[in-house]
């Protein structure tokens, strides 16, 4: 996680957990690539408490876009803003990380660490005061399941209780955004339901959820961008999503068929 190995400006346990107000993220005319290479260019988007879900095939701009608002990535041009801070180099950026999970699609760790100590130095790195570690990691291991894991080392963790554990780390300490990306590859049907039942509980929190899996979409979330060449073809709720659909589209419900409609003719083929 290389924006969390950052040390906060402020010792852990110095900062409070109190929300004042409600949180807010504005993306104003956002340009974002890498190198000579425009990912996404000219998004303006204002994400509140809820579940929104990022729908868009491979290369849409999705993992940049989280990237982005993860802080990883300066804005290249427009403007990106978190609560009441414009996010406009280093210094802005680490004003607002504590506040900020995020689960990459391949998110790194030490094979030796013991699962317990994984989630808590989350806790450490997002300022949650040391009185408060032992009772929020616990929460936060019983939330994903694995309580009886929790002196467990990360290296003996099957795949999906892997991804479970980088899901409580993302959510330790109820930062006011988390930045989920493919939070469901490899969890089975059961650990699926159980994730849902964990972000529809993230009240308050703004939630941004990169998946391919329109069912866990229709399951959870109140609004979906969908993206394609580093735009939002469509930003609406699910069921606005949904009327777009109709029949002759690919898909085998009227979400998939909506998603599939606002593809380039040359994707809908199957």
């Amino acid at each position: 996680f290389p924006h969390i190995l950052t040390v906060p400006d402020t010792a852990p346990g110095d900062q409070s957990l109190t929300r004042k107000g409600s949180m807010s993220v504005v993306l104003d005319a956002l340009a974002q690539g890498y190198g000579n290479s425009t990912v996404i260019e000219n998004l303006s988007v204002t994400l509140r408490p809820g579940i929104t879900a990022l729908l868009g095939p491979n290369g849409a701009g999705k993992t940049t876009l989280l990237r982005t608002l993860a802080t990883i990535m300066p804005p290249r041009n427009g403007r990106i803003r978190i609560d009441d801070t414009d996010i406009d180099g280093e210094r802005s950026a680490r004003k607002v990380r504590d506040q900020i999970g995020y689960l990459p699609q391949n998110f790194g760790f030490d094979p030796q660490m013991k699962l317990v100590d994984f989630v808590t130095y989350a806790a450490w790195m997002r300022g949650v005061p040391a009185s408060q570690w032992r009772r929020s990691v616990g929460e936060t291991l019983e939330m994903v399941d694995l309580t009886d894991r929790r002196r467990s080392r990360m290296r003996s963790l099957s795949g999906g209780m892997r991804q479970r554990a980088g899901i409580a780390w993302a959510i330790v300490g109820r930062p006011r955004v988390v930045l989920l990306d493919e939070p469901t590859v490899g969890l089975d049907p059961r650990q699926r339901l159980q994730f849902r039942k964990i972000v529809a509980e993230l009240d308050e929190t703004v939630v941004v959820l990169s998946t391919h899996l329109i069912d866990d979409v229709a399951a959870v979330c109140d609004r979906v961008i969908v993206m394609h060449g580093g735009a939002a073809r469509f930003d609406g709720s699910v069921t606005e999503l949904a009327a777009l659909g109709h029949e002759g589209l690919p898909g085998h419900s009227a979400l998939e068929r909506a998603y599939m409609h606002l593809l380039p003719e040359r994707e809908q083929q199957l």
